[in-house]
């Protein structure tokens, strides 16, 4: 069998776009380039790895099974061109961190910079997206760590916990159940509940507590932590969110808890790590101290 680096990067820019055309626009080379590399692969591997789907193209049971290794095939080799130059000083140390907004909007800033002190010579970065994205950024690559509410079933990842994650049940300032006393999730069957968009940590949270409670209520989706804790503000519905994202809000009054007598249990924060090859020192560390900080 022998594949190339090419034929890897066609197919999966073919799956990443959904067409031939689309991968050759992001390749910036010809369609018949794309196509007969997809083909090469497909004789190479002894099966058709894509089908034709409409205008476009979609990956064959095959084909969906080939992608994760071609993923890891194409991120490992990139990962380990950076630990080359890396260990010949060619370009800086760094680590890439991929978070959810709800840890990018409070802790994780004040850890980055705490590891920076510690590694002056170390250079950070920081993508933010929900969890579905966070940990698929992972999953190819792209980032070293997530940093993320909910562990990954995946064995292709390591996720390790570290700070406690207490969850709470926000309303606006002066909604009377938050001056009363604990009181059951029932008891808010008639509210609207403020829901993340798919693929959210958050959002998959709120579903399942209710659905282990049997409330069906009311729903609105919103884009953000931001919106979530404005409609709750202003008395549209009710939420559970981390007390990570709305401290400062509780503090002040902004924003008021409706203390739950079945609310969830606190659950930590985890630092997702890819599981396929070898971990670079340099976010071994970066791991290690997120966990010791929080210990």
């Amino acid at each position: 069998m022998s594949i190339t680096i090419t034929q890897l990067t066609a197919f999966l820019a073919v799956v990443r776009g959904g067409s031939v055309t689309a991968a050759a626009d992001e390749l910036v080379v010809t369609q018949p380039s794309v196509s007969a590399a997809v083909a090469a692969l497909s004789r190479a591997v002894g099966t058709d790895l894509l089908e034709r789907s409409g205008r476009g193209v979609q990956l064959t049971r095959a084909g969906a099974a080939f992608a994760p290794y071609a993923q890891d095939i194409v991120g490992l080799l990139d990962a380990g061109r950076r630990a080359a130059l890396a260990a010949a000083d060619a370009e800086a140390h760094s680590v890439r961190i991929a978070a959810v907004p709800t840890a990018a909007e409070s802790f994780v800033p004040v850890l980055m910079q705490a590891f920076q002190q510690a590694h002056p010579d170390v250079e950070l970065t920081l993508v933010v997206g929900n969890n579905e994205e966070v940990v698929a950024r992972v999953v190819s690559h792209e980032d070293d760590v997530a940093i993320s509410g909910r562990p990954p079933a995946s064995e292709r990842l390591i996720a390790k916990p570290f700070r406690q994650n207490e969850i709470v049940c926000i309303t606006s300032a002066d909604d009377p159940a938050a001056a009363a006393g604990p009181s059951a999730a029932a008891m808010l069957t008639d509210r609207s509940w403020l829901l993340r968009e798919r693929g959210s940590g958050t959002r998959a949270m709120n579903e399942r507590f209710l659905a282990d409670r049997g409330l069906a209520p009311r729903t609105l989706t919103l884009g953000s932590n931001g919106a979530i804790k404005q409609a709750a503000r202003t008395g549209l519905g009710v939420s559970l969110i981390s007390r990570a994202a709305v401290e400062s809000e509780l503090e002040v009054g902004a924003l008021g808890e409706i203390r739950l007598t079945d609310g969830p249990e606190a659950r930590p924060w985890f630092v997702v790590q890819s599981a396929v090859g070898p971990t670079r020192p340099l976010v071994e560390q970066f791991s290690d101290f997120a966990r010791a900080a929080h210990t």
